[in-house]
């Protein structure tokens, strides 16, 4: 089995009209299903947040396959991703879709990542940084930790929203605080 780093590969990985459009909607149906599982398996085990279709993106060629059919052109690059944000498992971050937001849990996923950690380190009605919870020592070791910015105060939101905490704003994106009321 071919890995990437630490990541194990699906054996379609290898197979090269896998990077190619497929013509037949019943295939490129399965081939797109494929593709979404793949992406959002690499993004959660690799905590990456952010794909930019311009860029390089190690699942986007394979270097086992030797010719041009072994990278995934522009058009299938925004087939796959355009997939998972009409699943609502992406966002793109601009208009021009250059670069998308990865979901590999949706946000009210998160939002009950962020209750279980404030309940599992007894931190009920205690004031902490959004720093704190993205870099500090209580998340390190769990799914919180490194999280993307953007994500975060998007689950830290839906819960303000729920009256379970409320977010004080500082003089600086760095020191704004969070008071828990679970």
């Amino acid at each position: 089995m071919q890995t990437l780093g630490n990541f194990k590969l699906p054996n379609f990985f290898n197979y090269p009209p896998y990077f190619t459009l497929q013509p037949v909607r019943d295939t490129r149906e399965k081939q797109v299903q494929l593709w979404k599982e793949l992406i959002l398996d690499y993004c959660r085990t690799q905590k990456i947040f952010v794909i930019a279709l311009d860029e390089e993106f190690p699942l986007f060629s394979n270097p086992v396959i030797e010719s041009i059919a072994g990278s995934l052109n522009h058009e299938a690059r925004q087939a796959f991703l355009s997939a998972l944000v009409s699943e609502g498992r992406a966002e793109w971050m601009h208009k021009g879709h250059r670069k998308c937001l990865i979901l590999w849990h949706r946000i009210q996923d998160w939002a009950d990542s962020i209750v279980q950690f404030v309940k599992d380190n007894g931190l009920e009605d205690t004031v902490m940084t959004v720093e704190e919870i993205r870099s500090g020592v209580e998340s390190r070791g769990t799914e919180l930790h490194g999280i993307d910015r953007t994500i975060l105060m998007r689950a830290l939101k839906l819960l303000e929203n729920k009256g379970k905490l409320v977010i004080f704003k500082g003089s600086s994106a760095d020191d704004e605080g969070i008071k828990f009321s679970l």
